[in-house]
């Protein structure tokens, strides 16, 4: 055992970890994943300002990242399956009720984080895939929408066309990864106590098609509880719903550790288990129920930075590194 793993299980073994410092003000805090999804925070703030409730806030800024065709890991624009098809994946949760929505592999559906609130709040169910889910999204009058546009369908046509192409098929060797898997994750505070959570992605780029990982599934892309705080995951799903990252990072802050290390611990864990998952993207966000803030990344050249708006104004940080 490393010596990070033996400080991880120390942690854990010695129950409840040290309060952390006050969070300055007391108004909302919102932290995302990523620096392309930076202005997010922003516009959920505005959002919340502007009257809306904290899941209008982090519904409505998640939007505008899914809108974003420059964003090809997101919504419209991003990369396709390896049928050339768009599949979409989000889910959304509110931390008072611990009331969730999901939606997977949804095709022609501009904003999916808004179907999943739809399915949260109009029907019994967590989650709907596939056609369902399209069907589902066209009757609550969402439109259907061109989701791959000149630039994704460009990248998809080089892609099928190189005879040594990376896919996710298991052939004797490890299979060759796409370097495009990044989701935008959304945690809000509204500084009352009540925390939420948002995901959204396009999942791998040219993946096999109806692949689903961790974004859409409750516990392992996201997780909000009010009592101990909120969570969100990025990077390789595939490997990271295997360790359920949001709840295990949310029932540590519930434990009593800080959201910082409830961040590190999650990632130690999974680098424990598996010595191979100190090689993969994968990096976590939290917020705990006064609004302090975490965040950590397995690798540091996966170089992954964070947005946080608290006190007026949003700040972009680069997370602590683990590997």
């Amino acid at each position: 055992m490393g010596a990070s793993s033996a400080a991880a299980l120390s942690l854990l073994d010695a129950g409840p970890a040290r309060s952390a410092e006050p969070v300055p003000g007391t108004g909302p805090v919102f932290v995302n994943t990523w620096s392309d999804s930076f202005s997010c925070v922003t516009t959920a703030a505005r959002e919340m300002h502007s009257g809306g409730s904290l899941m209008d806030a982090v519904e409505k800024a998640i939007n505008t990242i899914e809108d974003d065709p420059a964003i090809q890991s997101v919504g419209y624009g991003g990369l396709p399956n390896a049928d050339g098809v768009v599949e979409l994946d989000a889910a959304i949760m509110n931390g008072t009720n611990r009331r969730a929505g999901s939606v997977c592999n949804l095709h022609e559906i501009k904003h999916p984080i808004s179907v999943a609130r739809k399915i949260m709040e109009k029907t019994h169910h967590t989650t709907l895939a596939g056609e369902g889910a399209l069907q589902f999204a066209l009757e609550m009058g969402f439109e259907r929408t061109q989701l791959l546009t000149p630039q994704s369908l460009e990248a998809w046509m080089k892609w099928k066309s190189d005879p040594h192409r990376h896919t996710y098929w298991l052939s004797g060797a490890e299979p060759k990864r796409s370097p495009n898997h990044d989701t935008v994750g959304l945690l809000g505070y509204d500084g009352r106590g009540h925390v939420a959570a948002g995901c959204s992605t396009s999942g791998l780029a040219f993946k096999i098609p109806g692949r689903v990982a961790d974004s859409p599934i409750v516990g392992c892309g996201l997780y909000a509880d009010d009592n101990a705080g909120a969570a969100s995951a990025t990077g390789d799903g595939d490997v990271m719903t295997n360790y359920c990252t949001s709840f295990f990072i949310v029932m540590l802050m519930a434990q009593g550790h800080s959201a910082q290390e409830a961040c590190e611990l999650c990632l130690h864990h999974m680098a424990q288990g598996d010595p191979k998952s100190k090689e993969i993207q994968a990096a976590v966000i939290a917020i705990d129920k006064h609004g302090r803030v975490g965040a950590a990344a397995m690798r540091a050249d996966s170089h992954f930075q964070y947005g946080v708006w608290r006190d007026g104004s949003s700040s972009l940080h680069v997370a602590k590194s683990l590997y």
